[in-house]
């Protein structure tokens, strides 16, 4: 049960970074090198957010 509570919170995350993060890599009127920049921004915190979903999901598969 537990681990449904932790994929539910960080649903969210991943939800609000993309919209937020992916919007400005596709609709922005910048130039190629800003939107590359900030589209490898928003993979490293996806990166950042998928490791420490994985070790709060061990975690708590130790515990049980």
């Amino acid at each position: 049960m537990r681990n449904w509570t932790v994929i539910l919170l960080f649903a969210p995350l991943y939800l609000f970074v993309l919209f937020f993060g992916l919007g400005p890599v596709l609709l922005a009127d910048g130039s190629w090198s800003e939107r590359l920049v900030t589209a490898l921004i928003v993979f490293l915190i996806l990166a950042v957010f998928t490791k420490i979903l994985q070790r709060v999901l061990r975690a708590g598969r130790k515990g049980q």
